[in-house]
């Protein structure tokens, strides 16, 4: 797996100062992509044991609320068997940081997938926004997402009650 960039103070992909991650590898190709350049899987840097500690490392200060998960794809497989193992520390080392990932894949569609990666990622991540951006729905009034179709779905209670909650977050800015 490779990634693009690491933004170590982060405050548009998710509530408060966070970490973010952005992986390269996409097959969506989302007409007007704010990420273009991380579609290609072979762009960017190699993603080492080097690079979890310091996303760990970056997240140890109090004024950081979480990690963001986001690309290209979060989701493709390449990308599931890197993030794995950095999820898993992040929620051991920091249980009280959420955790947010970024989609182009729907909800339902990551259910259906038989990867044991994208199971164990969707019982561990605090929040999904899930769906493809379309540039006809774009919208800069929305929070944390760039179009309506998008949904940000609280992970944490979608589990318990086994249907899709939305996070209080899924609105838009006044």
């Amino acid at each position: 797996m490779n990634y693009m960039k690491i933004k170590k103070t982060d405050v548009s992909n998710g509530p408060g100062v966070r970490v973010s991650i952005f992986v390269s590898g996409c097959h969506h190709h989302c007409k007007n992509c704010f990420n273009q350049e991380a579609w290609n899987f072979k762009s960017g840097t190699p993603f080492t044991d080097d690079t979890i500690e310091e996303i760990i490392n970056a997240m140890n200060h109090e004024y950081i609320a979480g990690l963001s998960l986001l690309g290209g794809e979060p989701f493709e497989l390449i990308n599931q068997k890197g993030l794995l193992p950095l999820i898993k520390k992040v929620k051991e080392v920091y249980p009280d940081k959420t955790i947010w990932a970024y989609s182009g894949f729907l909800y339902e569609e990551l259910k259906e997938m038989e990867y044991e990666e994208t199971k164990e990622i969707l019982n561990l991540i605090d929040i999904l926004v899930d769906g493809k951006f379309v540039e006809e729905l774009k919208d800069p009034n929305l929070y944390f997402r760039g179009s309506s179709n998008q949904r940000i779905i609280d992970m944490n209670k979608t589990r318990k009650s086994k249907k899709i909650i939305l996070s209080e977050k899924n609105t838009r800015r006044n």
